[in-house]
């Protein structure tokens, strides 16, 4: 532990005292925090786990539907009916709050499945196309909102981490060293002053006699 290089004077003695109170206070609020962030943190990548796997169940079922679709309608066909197809995604930035923290997320709006091609040349294969790619669109987007948040969780958690650690082995010690050294110099100064009067009060009272 390094004391701090400041004047070992009371005011100074009582400064020391008083940081390290309020560091050790800070220092148990950001534990907690912490761990509130980390628990929330392994919350949050439980759910993007989850999410992967519906996800990737949502992909392998519009694949399949693709496929049908495809052998059915034939490559050609399937072109001329998707060029007439158009579907307007919104996607809007959001904040959401995590644990008291706010984080930056994606909000996704799909558009609801609508009939934008001819009844000729096409079969149920192309609707449940349509209807499988749509869902599985919807959930890569929020897949992506959600790991946005896991990372920026992640950071906040790094940083909380970095904190705890710099009142633990930095600002607490440092502050309780220096209150030791300011304690004992105080308590050297007090000795000397008091050897100092008790030979000055001897010599008063021999010139007395």
């Amino acid at each position: 532990m390094a004391k701090l290089n400041i004047p070992p004077t009371k005011s100074n003695l009582i400064l020391m005292k008083e940081q390290k109170a309020i560091a050790a206070e800070g220092f148990e609020l950001l534990e907690q925090k912490r761990d509130i962030l980390v628990m929330e943190l392994m919350r949050m990548v439980e759910r993007v786990k989850l999410l992967e796997a519906d996800l990737d169940k949502t992909m392998k079922k519009a694949y399949a539907s693709l496929k049908k679709m495809l052998l059915a309608l034939g490559r050609e066909t399937a072109r001329e009916v998707s060029a007439g197809i158009k579907y307007d995604f919104s996607v809007e930035e959001k904040t959401v709050r995590v644990a008291g923290l706010p984080l930056p997320s994606l909000e996704v709006k799909a558009p609801g499945l609508s009939l934008q091609y001819s009844f000729m040349d096409t079969f149920a294969y192309t609707d449940e196309t349509m209807r499988d790619f749509l869902a599985y669109l919807k959930d890569i987007a929020e897949l992506a909102g959600i790991r946005t948040m896991v990372w920026r969780l992640a950071m906040e958690v790094r940083k909380t981490q970095r904190r705890v650690n710099a009142l633990e082995k930095i600002v607490v010690p440092d502050s309780a060293e220096t209150a030791i050294y300011i304690e004992s110099i105080l308590e050297e100064r007090d000795r000397e002053i008091f050897f100092i009067q008790k030979i000055l009060k001897s010599k008063l009272e021999e010139g007395r006699e």
